[in-house]
């Protein structure tokens, strides 16, 4: 195996390339966007949408194995590229991420507890399921949405439901009752093609704006909090048949519990800290894993902090470099704008 096809030119597929260069192995980009971060450093890109037949056999006839960097990538190209490649992680990895009903389903199909949740359809179902939990939840869209974007909170009854059904597109959304916790964490784990699995440790979690703001590791809980982030993990890529790194969200309630809030089927942000304080990152190790490499422990030697540098933070970064301990990763986009992730910092403690 030779090369490495990715969909998504991000910061993710960046780093994927990165990862699969110092394992000696090609990458080709699929991204309608001309010298993306990823094309930077992968060794060739095909400009064209991520649905473009064409585009999807080129790939498929240059590439050994398929991956992506994003979880909106089509089910249908996926399931187009799998006819001819192998594609990790499998389609059905996209089906469950991309619906947030479907993917709360299936996660309690797994025996992993959520927040309640309505399917909301109309107007009237809405305030119907806002009723039921006593005017108090997060509105979001079912499909797209990140980063805090196509969110509705309301915080008590005075918060008026008129409107927010159309207000939100009128399409599918959700309407999730609030978690009463004390953090959010999040586990990256890995699954092999021979059926493997490897966790990195917890990580903390803070968001400012519903975008992440630090990573911090170890996170504030005790080994049993640990213990089943770490099972949660498994029964979920057990029950993909999931081959690559997932990225995955709970909310800690102040007994030690987990509800999951949401996966990931790519490398996660919240990952960025094993490129400092493992000896393999999360993006290596995706790699390892759909190559059929041998995977690492996801043994760290070094407790750290993990910061995005958003907007305009990237105007810090000579400190930062003047900092000892911090490992700087700036990810190649050319215009810094609010809320526009452009790098990160990760600084050992």
């Amino acid at each position: 195996m030779r090369t490495i096809g990715i969909i998504g030119g991000g910061q993710l597929g960046r780093m994927l390339a990165m990862a699969a260069a110092r394992l000696n192995f090609r990458t080709i980009v699929l991204e309608p966007q001309a010298d993306c971060p990823a094309a930077q450093v992968a060794n060739g890109q095909i400009v064209a949408a991520y649905d473009d037949e064409r585009a999807l056999e080129e790939l498929a006839a240059a590439c050994d194995v398929v991956t992506y960097e994003f979880e909106n990538v089509p089910v249908s190209a996926a399931e187009r590229l799998a006819r001819s490649r192998p594609v990790y992680p499998p389609a059905k990895a996209l089906e469950v991420s991309q619906d947030r009903v479907v993917e709360k389903q299936f996660l309690n199909g797994c025996g992993i507890e959520t927040a309640r949740f309505h399917a909301i359809g109309s107007q009237a179902e809405l305030e119907h399921a806002l009723a039921d939990f006593s005017g108090i939840g997060v509105l979001k869209t079912r499909r797209l949405g990140y980063d805090g974007k196509g969110q509705r909170v309301f915080r008590d009854e005075s918060d008026k439901a008129a409107g927010a059904f159309d207000a939100l597109g009128g399409v599918p959304l959700i309407l999730e009752g609030f978690v009463a916790f004390e953090r959010e964490i999040s586990i990256i784990a890995a699954r092999g093609i021979d059926g493997t699995i490897a966790c990195f440790d917890p990580a903390e979690n803070i968001h400012r704006q519903g975008i992440l703001h630090t990573s911090s590791v170890p996170a504030l809980i005790n080994e049993a909090t640990a213990v089943a982030a770490r099972s949660a993990a498994g029964a979920v890529l057990e029950a993909l048949g999931y081959v690559g790194v997932i990225g995955m969200e709970f909310f800690v309630l102040a007994d030690g519990t987990l509800i999951a809030n949401e996966i990931a089927p790519r490398v996660h942000n919240s990952g960025h800290w094993t490129e400092a304080a493992c000896v393999v990152s999360q993006f290596e190790q995706h790699i390892r894993a759909i190559t059929g490499l041998p995977l690492s422990n996801g043994a760290r030697h070094s407790g750290c902090v993990m910061q995005n540098l958003i907007g305009d933070d990237i105007n810090g970064v000579p400190a930062w470099l003047a900092k000892p301990n911090a490992f700087v990763h700036l990810y190649g986009k050319s215009e810094a704008r609010p809320g526009r992730k452009m790098g990160h910092v990760t600084w050992l403690r």
